[in-house]
C-alpha cells in the first residue's frame, strides 16, 4: 500500500489529517509550499515540496509513492479550474485510487461556490472521490472571527437568528483519516456536523461561561459585515465567498447536527464547551 498525500498539511484541517493518519499507522506525505514548514510536520510523515502553482508534470512527480490524496482548496485560490483541476488530473494520471476532497456543507444548493465546481469536475472525470462536507468550523471562532471577540467581546458574523451545528476541525481531520484508511468510502459524500445545534446567542453564552467574561452576539447585518471585510482589505473574491457562506447559514442549512463523526471514527464529536476550553488562549486580551 502507498502513502496518503496531504495538501494543506500545515493548515488547521490538514495538520489534523496528518496527525490522525499517523495514529492509524498510515504512511503520510505532507505537501508543503514553504521549506521552512518542514519543522511543522510531525515525526513519521515525509515533508515534500508542493504548490498548486506548479506545472502539472511537477505536481505529478510530487505524488510519486502516494496512492491516496487529501485535497483541499486554499482560501486564497478562487480559480479552481486553473489550480485544482490540474491536481485532480495529475492524480488520475498517477493512478491515485482515492481522493478525499474537503468540500463545503450545503454545497449541493450553493452552486456559486468553488467547491461545487470541484465536486462536479471530479464526478465528470470519474475521479475516485470521497466528499467531506463539514459544517462551520469551531476554529473560525478562534481564528477568522477571533479579533472582535478578543478586542470587544463580540461575535461579529451576519448569522441572524439562525442555528449552526458547529464542528471541530480536529474531528474533520479524524473523519478524513478514517475514510482514507478504511474501505467503502469511494463515491460517498459525508456531511460532517457537530452534536449540537446552536444559535450564536448560545455560542456567546457558552463562551461567557467557559472564559469567565462577557461575550455577546448582537446580530450584525450582512452589509455591516461585508463593509468591515472591505475596510480590512479583504480581497473581493474572499468577500464573495463569505457572503455565500453566511447566506447558507441564515437559511438554516447548517442547523442540523448529525453523528457522522461518531459513525466514521467510533468516537463522539467534540462539543463547543470542550473546544472553547481547549482554545481559551485565542481570546485572551
Amino acid at each position: 500500500m502507498g502513502a496518503v498525500f496531504v495538501t494543506g498539511a500545515t493548515g488547521t484541517v490538514g495538520s489534523a489529517v496528518v496527525k490522525h493518519l499517523l495514529e492509524l499507522g498510515q504512511s503520510v506525505i505532507a505537501g508543503i509550499r514553504d521549506p521552512h514548514d518542514t519543522d511543522r510536520i510531525p515525526p513519521g510523515a515525509e515533508a515534500r515540496a508542493f504548490s498548486f502553482e506548479d506545472a502539472p508534470e511537477i505536481i505529478e512527480q510530487a505524488l510519486e509513492g502516494a496512492d491516496r490524496l487529501f485535497l483541499m482548496r486554499p482560501p486564497a485560490i478562487s480559480d479552481v479550474q486553473g489550480k485544482l483541476f490540474p491536481v485532480i488530473d495529475a492524480a488520475q494520471h498517477r493512478g491515485i485510487r482515492q481522493i478525499a476532497f474537503l468540500s463545503l456543507q450545503g454545497v449541493q444548493v450553493n452552486r456559486k461556490t468553488p467547491h461545487h465546481s470541484v465536486e462536479n469536475y471530479m464526478r465528470s472525470v470519474r475521479s475516485p472521490y470521497t466528499f467531506l462536507r463539514p459544517n462551520f468550523f469551531m476554529q473560525n471562532l478562534s481564528t477568522t472571527y477571533a479579533g472582535p471577540i478578543r478586542q470587544r467581546g463580540e461575535i461579529f458574523v451576519p448569522a441572524g437568528r439562525s442555528r449552526t451545528a458547529f464542528i471541530d476541525a480536529r474531528d474533520v481531520g479524524r473523519a478524513a483519516a478514517a475514510t482514507l484508511t478504511h474501505p467503502g468510502h469511494i463515491e460517498k459524500a459525508y456531511t460532517l456536523s457537530g452534536p449540537q445545534s446552536l444559535s450564536y446567542h448560545a455560542v456567546a453564552e457558552t463562551m461567557t461561561d467557559v472564559l469567565g467574561r462577557l461575550i455577546r452576539y448582537d446580530r450584525p447585518s450582512e452589509d455591516a459585515y461585508l463593509a468591515q471585510l472591505a475596510a480590512d482589505g479583504a480581497p473581493d473574491d474572499y468577500i464573495v465567498v463569505q457572503k455565500m457562506i453566511h447566506k447558507v447559514v441564515r437559511l438554516n442549512i447548517s442547523a442540523f447536527p448529525n453523528h457522522s463523526v461518531h459513525k466514521l471514527t467510533g468516537r463522539p464529536a467534540i462539543t463547543l464547551k470542550e473546544f472553547v476550553g481547549d482554545y481559551a488562549d485565542a481570546w485572551k486580551v
